[in-house]
């Protein structure tokens, strides 16, 4: 028997200077979503170093708001000293193991369980993923192989819709509906359709919410009829559009699309990837919009973002119909159900559960949120302010009133006004010509003031700017 390998202490080295780092980015880095002749042009990247709290670091020594939690997804903050002493205490006792030869880890079924707990009545089954992206791949091929076992072959067609985001690998940006990506790679793939979004601002300026909500849903069932229900597997879709700009859907819209689906059999798909684990104010979107899928996916908060971990979580219905027909999944990855990974989600659920931030953020920080952000309704940029629980946006506009934007086509002002709030210590984003953020679950409403204030003086010295 081989005895434990001993600790070596390293000895500590001084990290390169900024300048070489950013020199190394340059010749070696490839950040995710860039121009790298832009990225050139400035010099490289912005380096962060440490971040505590609300807050990120970076090299220069500038403190910044994080209003992004990230991307999305650290619900708890910075600096949980737990979560890192959990990954350690793991990777110590057992750092890796597959679940490829009918085998699992302790923390894999413990956080399965935990999963189905939360998501409850039917989603009681969990396979596991690396990412988000992943997870809309796993629920694409299993619910094709379903219709397959149903013995209705032709169920292959996904139905999306525009400027949804299901992830980056070729089946997840197929799934999306961001053109940009669709126009890289020759996407999306066959068996994809893609529908109008809810986005009343955008498409709906003027209507009634209800009569949006019917139409916006309707284009659902116009496209079940137009391509044959006996042809659609399922539609998917986000609780609230997270990367299409918050795209937050009017009142009646996911119950007149969940009855859609059932009318034609159609499986519903909700991707919980950015809405999941307490963003909205409940444990998952669809809780929220009092609707129950036949399959979700999430990520991102399910770890806060400490180590990478997905899931899909599946009906009782489909994994009995795989046990009776003794059907093989052939599906899986290396790091499914990651024991490290699994450990760091189950202490991160019992840090969200233990101070009540799912509560928190129905009771007293989303109200705040949507309240501060009322600030900025008259500011003569701002066309439209909206937010749910912790996710909110700000549309910027040339014209109060109207939904009119500058320039030629959507895209002038947002990025004006991002880089004068990132200036100003605040990271947000922009999606064309709407702001949007989503700060940590743990954030306060003095800091949510800041945030407000931040962006609030960013956009008047964006008027200048954009004259």
């Amino acid at each position: 028997m081989t005895s434990a390998i001993p600790a070596t202490k390293i000895p500590a080295r001084a990290p390169p200077s900024t300048a070489r780092l950013r020199e190394l980015d340059l010749a070696h880095h490839l950040p995710a979503f860039q121009s790298y002749h832009l990225m050139q042009t400035l010099g490289g990247s912005r380096i962060i170093t440490r971040a505590e709290g609300c807050y990120i670091f970076d090299a220069d020594g500038n403190k910044i708001l994080d209003g992004m939690a990230g991307l999305w997804c650290v619900n708890v903050g910075y600096g949980r000293a737990e979560l890192a002493d959990v990954a350690r205490d793991q990777m110590l006792q057992l750092p890796f193991y597959n679940t490829f030869f009918r085998t699992a880890t302790v923390p894999g079924v413990q956080l399965a369980a935990k999963i189905a707990g939360l998501t409850g009545g039917k989603l009681q089954h969990v396979f596991f993923n690396g990412s988000g992206s992943e997870a809309n791949d796993t629920a694409l091929r299993l619910v094709r192989h379903y219709w397959d076992l149903r013995g209705q072959p032709k169920r292959k067609i996904f139905i999306s819709r525009w400027n949804a985001y299901h992830g980056s690998t070729v089946a997840g940006a197929s799934l999306g509906g961001m053109k940009p990506m669709h126009a890289q790679g020759d996407l999306p793939i066959p068996g994809i359709e893609h529908i109008m979004q809810p986005y009343k601002f955008g498409d709906g300026f003027g209507e009634s919410e209800a009569a949006f909500a019917a139409r916006a849903a309707g284009a659902l069932e116009q496209r079940i009829l137009e391509l044959g229900p006996e042809r659609v597997a399922a539609f998917i879709g986000e609780p609230v559009q997270g990367a299409g700009g918050v795209i937050i859907p009017p009142r009646g819209y996911w119950q007149q699309i969940s009855a859609i689906c059932k009318k034609y059999g159609v499986l519903l798909v909700a991707d919980e990837v950015i809405c999941g684990f307490g963003r909205l104010g409940h444990w998952f979107g669809h809780q929220h919009f009092g609707v129950e899928p036949d399959l979700v996916t999430m990520a991102k908060g399910l770890s806060s973002g400490y180590l990478p971990i997905s899931a899909t979580v599946v009906s009782h219905e489909i994994i009995e119909l795989l046990r009776e027909q003794d059907s093989e999944f052939n599906h899986g990855f290396t790091y499914s159900g990651h024991p490290a990974c699994a450990a760091v989600a189950l202490r991160n659920i019992e840090i969200i559960e233990r101070e009540g931030l799912v509560q928190r953020t129905a009771d007293v920080t989303g109200p705040y949120l949507n309240q501060a952000l009322q600030r900025l309704a008259a500011h003569p940029l701002v066309g439209e302010v909206r937010s749910l629980g912790l996710i909110g946006a700000v549309e910027i506009v040339r014209k109060k009133g109207t939904n009119l934007r500058f320039g030629d086509k959507e895209g002038t002002a947002g990025p004006v006004v991002r880089d004068r709030c990132v200036a100003n210590g605040l990271m947000l984003r922009a999606v064309r010509d709407t702001m949007i953020m989503s700060p940590p679950l743990v954030i306060t409403p003095a800091e949510i003031d800041q945030l407000v204030a931040t962006l609030e003086k960013s956009l008047t010295e964006s008027v200048a700017l954009l004259a």
